[in-house]
């Protein structure tokens, strides 16, 4: 059910967020559960536990937002993190043998398949930025920022030394700021 309420911006849902406001959960709610969902229902893949799962992210939006910072990022990157981290936590609890057998592939397999859908609005100016960066620290911030991979397991794709990963991010990430001060 829709709630009806004047909009915030998200500093000031944020603000709202932390001071326990109710009227701004369901805002917030309201907001992003359509696009958190169809992200979940693509990794647990049924519509029943992709409910479950996203109540459970959004209690863990509520219990957390205290942790937010948006000097880290976007709130929609934050609340999707939580989201997809939830449904992997719940894919891996509700099949642990093939997550064992399996190993990461299974997270891999979950990144190839919510990042393969249509792009989100909220990221396009941010891929337009990122791709102004040189070729080979796109493709690490495409890895670790939007496919969710850790450093080792990029440098362990790519063939690289974890150091050269790292090193690369790190001058990625201050081309990054750099461009977003333009």
């Amino acid at each position: 059910m829709k709630h009806s309420y004047p909009p915030l911006s998200e500093e000031r849902l944020v603000e709202q967020l932390r001071q326990r406001n109710e009227q701004a959960f369901h805002q917030l709610y309201d907001q992003y559960s359509p696009a958190l969902y169809g992200v979940v229902c693509r990794i647990v893949r049924e519509e029943e536990i992709a409910r479950d799962v996203l109540q459970d992210a959004f209690v863990k939006i509520w219990r957390n937002i205290g942790s937010y910072d948006a000097s880290k990022g976007r709130l929609f990157t934050w609340l999707l993190n939580i989201a997809r981290n939830t449904a992997i936590d719940s894919l891996r609890t509700s099949h642990p043998a093939e997550s064992i057998q399996n190993g990461d592939n299974v997270v891999y397999t979950i990144d190839r398949q919510v990042h393969t859908t249509q792009p989100n609005p909220d990221h396009m100016d941010v891929s337009d930025k990122v791709g102004q960066l040189k070729p080979e620290r796109q493709e690490l911030i495409d890895l670790v920022y939007f496919k969710g991979y850790t450093h080792e397991e990029a440098a362990d794709l790519l063939g690289l030394p974890l150091g050269t990963v790292k090193t690369r991010v790190r001058a990625a990430l201050q081309d990054l700021k750099k461009i977003f001060k333009r």
